[in-house]
């Protein structure tokens, strides 16, 4: 016997609709590991199989009489859906976080020193150069050459001071 009858209980047969779909919704959204917690999945796949029950009976095996219309129902999915939606965009945030971190390791040998990092004696340690007994010299300093016709510049012991004329 089928219920659903928009024509004479518009209301009724709306209310049964809807009452499936926020079940299916329900189900889905525990069903898809959709960054909800273990607890709230079973919670929604098990309040989603209600709502498909109820909405089932009122279908198909209710015969008239008094039946209870819950419009807060209508609520959960919506509030579930925000939910996950908010769960899968902190995880996905915290990931990023955690590259960008992992990214700077203040023990990593590409890292510059940080003299305020604390002291970790089991970091793992940057590898050393091997040790060179002839290690290269810098060259010797260029000293400053004057230019020539300079007023300020410093005057040189090997040329006669400049005359005023």
């Amino acid at each position: 016997m089928n219920n659903l009858d928009f024509s004479a209980e518009p209301l009724f047969s709306w209310y049964v609709v809807l009452l499936a779909l926020s079940g299916v919704l329900m189900v889905v959204l525990g069903a898809v590991a959709g960054g909800l917690k273990v607890g709230l999945r079973i919670l929604n796949v098990v309040i989603g199989l209600g709502f498909l029950g109820y909405a089932y009976y009122l279908a198909f095996v209710f015969e008239g009489g008094t039946y209870y219309i819950f419009f807060k129902v209508f609520i959960l999915p919506v509030a579930m859906i925000v939910y996950s939606v908010k769960a899968i965009t902190e995880r996905s945030n915290a990931k990023q976080a955690a590259a960008q971190a992992a990214a700077f390791n203040p023990h990593a040998p590409q890292a510059p020193y940080n003299p305020n990092a604390p002291y970790n004696p089991n970091a793992p340690q940057a590898p050393q150069a091997p040790f060179n007994p002839n290690p290269p010299q810098p060259a010797a300093p260029v000293p400053p050459q004057p230019v020539a016709d300079n007023p300020y510049a410093q005057p040189n012991p090997s040329q006669p001071p400049h005359q005023a004329g």
